[in-house]
């Protein structure tokens, strides 16, 4: 007491560690505090496999109907799955879970968790952090476990937010409703352009944290936008997802993280760079397949301004790549660049699939008529 007492006579130092306290609190990479569910509820806290009590879940804050699912579960004939360790939940018509997060105010973030559609197939998820949100679509499965990671990125407003979970349904069966299981977290740094590249990101080395323990990637949503994107810098402009997949998992073109378009003309990834009316640009990117069993002939459709081109692969689904170019004049002050798949692919066990692009550079060429490669 006596040394807090001469503490308070210097309030500006109190202030400082009380700074370095609160940084010090702030939300590390990875697994958020209890995101795999793990840590399950007192027996007093669980009747069947519904959580009872707002806080019964530890470190989450629950609404609504919410189940603490064990792997194997059985609803009717089908058993429930967990992909990471033993426990996930399931969230019930309109029912949430919510984490309180310290984050660092003005930095960007994106969400990573694992999901499983359990009974409707219009199922959807509300997504939001202190005040943004977004609506995920888990009409379409994209792995053949049945389980699939989703990455949505936001800004942080605020240096303490809340992240919200939350099931939009409304099915006959209450209960019904999705599974949730492994939720974390990755600091985002927005990539910028280089003398060497005119395009953000080009490399896709910024991105999603994808979980260790699985073999399916992170998917990004379909219709995200470039402002908060989990992806920086790249949009997703289609009905359907890319799948955001890295080296430890897949075989990558170059470095440690790559796209694979995963839904043919479904799945188109694009940006919007600056350019100058009437120069001519180089965009040079790398096609290949993921070694995860895909085969085929494949077919990657790039275009910018008015140019397109169209660069066959063939895939024997062990992984390799080839480059390809695309020259064009910019006809404007901003110049889209799109990537899509021609064709739709789909492995033997049913999980859909497609090439990968790496590696994609844009520069504006001094000498239009010289050789790239």
């Amino acid at each position: 007491m006596a040394s807090l007492n001469k503490m308070s006579r210097y309030p500006a130092l109190l202030l400082l560690l009380s700074a370095a306290f609160q940084v010090s609190l702030a939300i590390t990479d990875g697994l958020l505090p209890n995101g795999n569910f793990e840590k399950g509820p007192k027996p007093t806290e669980l009747k069947g496999t519904e959580l009872i009590g707002k806080f019964a879940l530890p470190q989450w804050e629950i609404s609504g109907f919410v189940e603490y699912i064990e792997s194997g579960h059985k609803q009717g004939d089908m058993l429930l799955p967990v992909p990471e360790g033993a426990f996930a939940v399931r969230l019930g018509n309109e029912a949430s879970i919510k984490q309180r997060l310290n984050v660092s105010k003005g930095s960007y973030y994106a969400i990573s968790f694992s999901a499983a559609r359990t009974c409707a197939q219009a199922e959807q998820l509300n997504v939001s952090v202190t005040p943004e949100f977004g609506v995920l679509p888990m009409q379409t499965m994209y792995s053949s476990s049945g389980w699939d990671s989703y990455a949505w990125g936001f800004l942080a407003k605020f240096a303490i937010v809340d992240l919200v979970i939350h099931n939009t349904g409304v099915e006959e069966d209450p209960a019904c409703g999705p599974l949730i299981d492994s939720v974390a977290i990755r600091n985002l740094y927005p990539p910028r352009i280089t003398k060497y590249n005119l395009l953000k990101n080009g490399d896709f080395e910024e991105g999603p944290y994808i979980f260790p323990n699985t073999s399916w990637g992170a998917l990004i949503p379909p219709m995200i936008e470039d402002d908060h994107s989990p992806l920086p810098a790249w949009m997703v402009e289609s009905l359907k997802a890319v799948k955001y997949i890295d080296s430890d998992h897949y075989s990558v073109p170059k470095g440690k993280r790559a796209v694979e378009l995963v839904a043919g003309k479904e799945s188109a990834l694009a940006q919007v760079v600056r350019t100058v009316p009437g120069k001519t640009y180089s965009l040079t990117f790398l096609v290949g397949d993921a070694a995860d069993g895909c085969v085929g002939p494949m077919i990657v459709e790039a275009f910018a301004a008015r140019g397109t081109v169209k660069v066959p692969y063939e895939s024997k689904g062990t992984g390799g790549f080839k480059k390809a170019v695309l020259r064009f004049v910019a006809t404007g002050v901003r110049t889209r660049v799109v990537f899509l798949s021609t064709y739709y692919h789909m492995k033997t066990d049913g999980s859909m699939c497609g090439p990968v692009i790496d590696d994609v550079m844009l520069l504006s060429l001094r000498n239009p008529s010289r050789k790239l490669f």
